[in-house]
């Protein structure tokens, strides 16, 4: 990969903190209700796998840690904001708030609350593309909690039997909200538990996006070309709790510090500046940047957008006559 995309690609995740932690404050601030689940730590892993993807053609589905998701498929950030913020120019115009975000432009077929909710839905997007003939894949990020869920099983021995085109990356984070996945889970590697319905898999770091980009460009390309199910599993950790209400004390200082010291940003950082591609100046500047852009264009995107219309409330309940 050439610098102008190493620099790039740092961009991406160093947004996508920048985002993160923009809309945590926004929560803070109560400019934002409902639910937050943010995605600090864990950018490699949404970021590494859809740099592999066809963009805007493969189908893309997702629990409700689903922001990075989204505008890594392509959704505008501005909206993706607006909609957490309840407003009318949001990407669920503002019906759906975090945990709902749907850009079906750009080919993301939503974040989704219900757990286990996303893996017959992204079986069903492979089984259409199927279908049709195409050569799309459906790809269906999941967080190791969900994987006890009845529709974990009853979809991957669906996507075997009937040799469906999807991917499914588990980032496993080592946690369900606050329960650690060896308290949950007999098997703690979740890429084994495929075995028995014959599904090629495998499992990586995925905290250095460079080793995510090479296995999802193994994983990419053996759904693609073999068209049948294949199960990724990227080792993770999120750097901040659940959700906004989870402060994180079930996790030791020790254990998160660890984590920290390997932060994906950090590690990606290191590595251009060792390779000569990028400074700390030009990072800072960088950052800087990304701050200004997010403050002035689009947080205030949110904040100036109008309100839904009472009179709507029941608008795209169903689908209008006629369209």
């Amino acid at each position: 990969m050439d610098a102008s995309n190493q620099k790039r690609l740092l961009r991406e995740m160093l947004f996508a903190r920048r985002f993160e932690e923009r809309c945590a404050q926004a929560y803070q601030e109560r400019e934002i209700g409902g639910f937050l689940h943010l995605y600090p730590g864990q950018e490699a892993c949404a970021i590494g796998v859809l740099e592999k993807a066809r963009k805007g053609q493969d189908y893309v589905v997702t629990g409700y840690r689903d922001h990075v998701h989204a505008i890594q498929c392509g959704a505008d950030p501005k909206e993706v904001m607006a909609e957490l913020y309840g407003k009318e120019t949001g990407s669920s115009r503002g019906r759906g708030g975090s945990m709902h975000v749907y850009d079906a432009e750009h080919h993301f077929m939503g974040g989704y609350a219900l757990v286990g909710g996303p893996f017959p839905l992204a079986a069903g997007f492979a089984k259409a593309v199927k279908l049709r003939g195409g050569d799309e894949i459906a790809i269906c990020f999941l967080g190791d909690g969900a994987n006890n869920q009845g529709t974990f099983h009853e979809t991957m021995n669906m996507a075997s039997l009937w040799k469906l085109p999807v991917l499914f990356v588990c980032e496993n984070n080592l946690y369900g909200i606050g329960t650690a996945i060896e308290r949950a889970s007999s098997e703690i590697n979740q890429y084994l538990r495929v075995a028995p319905y014959k599904i090629a898999a495998s499992q990586v770091d995925g905290q250095d996006i460079d080793v995510v980009m090479a296995e999802a460009e193994k994983a990419i390309q053996h759904v693609r070309e073999k068209s049948e199910p294949y199960f990724l599993e990227l080792m993770t950790y999120r750097l901040r709790g659940h959700s906004m209400s989870d402060s994180g004390a079930y996790r030791s200082k020790e254990e998160v510090e660890r984590w920290a010291q390997r932060d994906p940003i950090g590690i990606y950082k290191r590595r251009l500046e060792e390779a000569g591609v990028m400074g700390d100046a030009a990072f800072q500047a960088m950052d800087q940047e990304i701050l200004d852009q997010i403050e002035n264009e689009i947080v205030r995107f949110a904040l100036e957008s109008p309100e839904p219309r009472v009179e709507d409330l029941e608008r795209y309940v169903y689908v209008a006559e006629g369209a």
